[in-house]
């Protein structure tokens, strides 16, 4: 049986660099682990021009990333919510249910920096794939604990 892939919502704060890198990363190298969407606490209404360009120069589509508000549906569907606004958040989601599974990830934003881009893809696209890997690893866990103990190969004959 496949497995299913968890529901990540990454956030920043204008939804122009650190998110968008990270949903086109996990679009790329953890499709198997997370189904990957991304918002902002206050979107620009556009991904900035330096995210495409190092998303493309590191081998990453960058085509179909939008800058956009968080929307209710994304939250509720999210099995886990990545904040990358560089608030704390029980201050950045005061509005929205605390019952949801939220990470905090301290990521430099670059916006406005050229210089920074680069080093800010390489922060985002370390944790994502720690994510998935800790995804991995937990459905592994899962599937074993579901399968029982008959599961276990027996060493007597």
């Amino acid at each position: 049986m496949p497995q299913q892939r968890a529901k990540v919502l990454f956030i920043c704060l204008g939804n122009a660099c650190r998110s968008p890198m990270a949903e086109a990363i996990a679009r790329k190298d953890a499709i198997e682990e997370i189904e990957a969407s991304s918002a902002g606490l206050a979107p620009l209404g556009f991904v900035a021009q330096m995210t495409s360009e190092t998303l493309i120069r590191n081998g990453y589509a960058a085509e179909g990333l939008e800058s956009k508000p968080i929307s209710v549906q994304a939250w509720r569907a999210a099995d886990l919510i990545i904040n990358m606004s560089g608030r704390p958040k029980e201050h950045a989601f005061r509005a929205v249910p605390h019952s949801a599974n939220i990470e905090d990830w301290e990521i430099d934003d670059p916006y406005g920096e050229a210089s920074k881009y680069q080093g800010t893809y390489e922060a985002v696209r370390e944790r994502v794939h720690q994510l998935a890997e800790r995804l991995r690893k937990e459905t592994a866990a899962r599937a074993k604990k579901e399968a029982g103990p008959s599961a276990i190969p027996s060493s007597e004959n």
